[in-house]
């Protein structure tokens, strides 16, 4: 009897170390990961650097974005560096209660804009409890790792959120600033852009004269006031990925932006449809699951 109890911890040994190395050469791979979490209606964008940094941009609806974190985390990591609010929409920042229950996060960023939803004033008040560095972003802002990757803040300007925002609040119904991020890895090149609407992107373009983009988040779920096909032309992404619900009841993604990709030829994938959606890049070659 002993003896196999003795067998039967060795075992669980054996079977411990074997998931921790099958994790570590799975989430340890010295490459740049980017999953679009399925939240439904909502937008959650976990990535991870080749160093092994942690980043969330937004935290979808719900607790749903615990799951995708799961799926690519090592068991063992508890920590998040950076965790990025586009801006505050219930869809947007009411995932992030669960994810500061269950994670240690070192750094929240967001757009400087308030909310009187219900939730997002106990959002504040979380990060302060838990002492938290809070900071607010502006076009110029820029983070970069010493595995090589770059993410500049490209909108809003203070002026941008001054004209649009005036008493420096955004309700729920109205889209108005949101951040918008320029993802960079050698030749990879992607664009998170939260909800914002074509005229805040047209200005960001603009400004950092962008082009060719490996991979496009598309604004706003594929709202019809967030692309143009002038846009479009500038941008000339690759894939234009969609964080959408299944039946939600906005009709997103609308015909029409649906008809501008089409127009510029990017292959267009959606949560709704494809689930959880991965981009990994060595930063000279890039891939999608």
């Amino acid at each position: 009897m002993f003896k196999k109890i003795i067998w039967f911890g060795v075992l669980i040994l054996v079977f411990l170390a074997g998931l921790l190395f099958y994790q570590r050469i799975k989430f340890y791979d010295g490459k740049l990961h980017v999953v679009f979490c399925d939240v439904g209606q909502g937008d959650a964008i976990f990535i991870r650097t080749p160093n092994g940094l942690d980043i969330l941009v937004d935290g979808g609806p719900n607790d749903s974005v615990l799951s995708c974190l799961s799926n690519h985390m090592p068991v063992w990591d508890r920590t998040i560096e950076l965790v990025i609010l586009t801006h505050p929409h219930t869809d947007h920042f009411f995932g992030l209660h669960n994810v500061l229950k269950r994670y240690n996060v070192l750094s929240f960023d967001s757009e400087k804009l308030d909310n009187k939803a219900l939730g997002f004033a106990e959002l504040i008040n979380e990060v302060k409890q838990n002492k938290i560095p809070l900071h607010y972003l502006f076009s110029g802002d820029s983070f970069k790792t010493n595995g090589g990757i770059n993410i500049k803040i490209l909108a809003p300007t203070k002026e941008f959120l001054a004209e649009t925002s005036p008493n420096g609040m955004i309700g729920e119904n109205n889209e108005f600033a949101s951040l918008i991020s320029l993802v960079s890895y050698g030749s990879f090149k992607l664009l998170l852009t939260g909800d914002t609407q074509a005229d805040e992107l047209s200005q960001a373009i603009s400004q950092y004269s962008l082009t060719n983009l490996s991979v496009l988040q598309v604004p706003h779920h594929g709202s019809k006031t967030g692309l143009s096909l002038e846009i479009l032309n500038l941008l000339k992404p690759k894939v234009a990925v969609i964080s959408v619900g299944k039946n939600n009841r906005y009709g997103h993604p609308t015909p029409f932006v649906l008809d501008l990709l089409g127009k510029v030829q990017a292959k267009i994938l959606r949560t709704d449809q494809k689930g959880e959606i991965e981009v990994i890049s060595d930063g000279k070659t890039w891939q999608v699951n």
